[in-house]
């Protein structure tokens, strides 16, 4: 496989080299289309000498070289083409999300300009729906169509077929439920460990090998349904069923159990439903949250983000962070501190966090996430008309 190039020879030369030395001033920053304009004390007006918090051993410009070395490795790792082509709607969302929500401006131009460069490629790998297409490629679609979308890389063409090919499905093809009419259920098989078989709802035996097959947890259907349901009315697109159907199981999923010493192994999931349905309600971290909204989940975050210190997680650790700065938390609050100092202390010579044995693009975009502040753009819901389904 070919090299791909380091990243300072795809930016133009006078903002890599600004966001490298920790100074953009007078840099010519790419605006979002997402993203209006911003009132902010930007990065360039703050000493990068200066600590993270008074007394911390790190500086502001220890974070932003962390973020960029993290943005930097998750594009290389974008230009495998076996990566691109498993991955790709995620590489738009992370380099989206980025993008529109950061509130350091060379970071954002960074998220957009390498943004546009990969939703166009995503767009010519893409440019129709497949006939026969499924309701997984369908959400998969969305999801990159989406981003593209959002960085600028518009196509109002395959919106409409994405539109028509979705409603041949039901919710159970989108969901594995129909959040219309019961809860996230417990009896939905992972793929079988064995041979890869996706097997009927109820399985307890793969129809394929005859391998035992083990249940995802009601938690990780739940945390599924509501990135699909999101995404696709944010797109414009139903996918089997709206946000706010899905959304109207969060009483059955309190309370929330901790990890219980290893007990509870349903934990992992636990934490991503969480962290997802903050995402979707602030509208991937473009909205802070009141904690009088969501009383059980902010208690649930603050009580076990140390957990994922303790088992060396950076991806859940980032998404901690992440969703707790959304109910106001900032680097004053021990606990983001202390993730701030795990992040900072962990980051690999390649830029990357994770275990080095996998991909590690995600653990990366969450960890980058978790060092990052946001441009908030006030109190708010990502579709204001949810807030009565919001039980306290």
């Amino acid at each position: 496989m070919k090299a791909s190039p380091p990243l300072i020879l795809c930016l133009s030369s006078t903002l890599a080299i600004a966001i490298a030395t920790g100074s953009h001033s007078g840099v010519s920053a790419l605006t979002h289309p997402g993203c209006a304009p911003i009132r902010v004390t930007h990065a360039d007006s703050v000493d990068p000498t200066t600590p993270l918090w008074p007394g911390a051993r790190f500086t502001e410009q220890d974070r932003r070289r962390a973020v960029v070395r993290g943005l930097r490795f998750i594009y290389k790792t974008a230009q495998d083409p076996h990566n691109f082509a498993e991955h790709g709607h995620d590489y738009l969302w992370c380099y989206d999300t980025t993008a529109r929500a950061m509130k350091d401006e060379a970071v954002r131009s960074m998220a957009a300009e390498i943004g546009q460069k990969i939703a166009r490629r995503w767009r010519q790998a893409n440019p129709r729906v497949p006939p026969g297409a499924s309701a997984d490629t369908i959400t998969v679609l969305v999801f990159g169509s989406d981003s593209a979308d959002g960085l600028g890389v518009r196509d109002d063409a395959i919106k409409e077929e994405i539109r028509r090919a979705a409603a041949r499905f039901s919710p159970k093809d989108f969901l594995e439920f129909d959040p219309d009419t019961e809860p996230p259920p417990s009896d939905v098989p992972e793929d079988c460990a064995r041979c890869g078989t996706e097997n009927p709802r109820g399985s307890g035996f793969c129809s394929r090998c005859k391998a035992r097959l083990t249940m995802r947890s009601r938690y990780d259907v739940w945390s599924e349904a509501l990135i699909i349901t999101w995404s696709g009315d944010r797109y414009g697109v139903k996918l089997g069923a709206s946000y706010a159907d899905v959304l109207k199981w969060l009483p059955v999923m309190r309370p929330y159990r901790g990890r219980e010493g290893g007990a509870n192994r349903e934990f992992v999931d636990i934490v991503y439903a969480v962290t997802h349905l903050v995402y979707t309600l602030n509208d991937y971290s473009m909205y802070r949250l009141a904690p009088a909204w969501l009383p059980q989940e902010f208690e649930f975050l603050k009580s076990s983000l140390k957990e994922s210190i303790a088992a060396g997680n950076p991806d859940m650790l980032g998404e901690f962070m992440d969703t707790l700065r959304s109910f106001g938390l900032t680097e004053d609050d021990p606990l983001i501190q202390t993730g701030m100092n795990y992040l900072l202390s962990h980051q690999h010579a390649d830029g990357s966090w994770g275990n080095m044995r996998r991909l590690r693009y995600h653990p990366t975009w969450t960890a980058i996430d978790g060092l990052s502040q946001y441009c908030w753009r006030g109190q708010g819901l990502s579709m204001p008309d949810l807030k009565p389904l919001l039980p306290r």
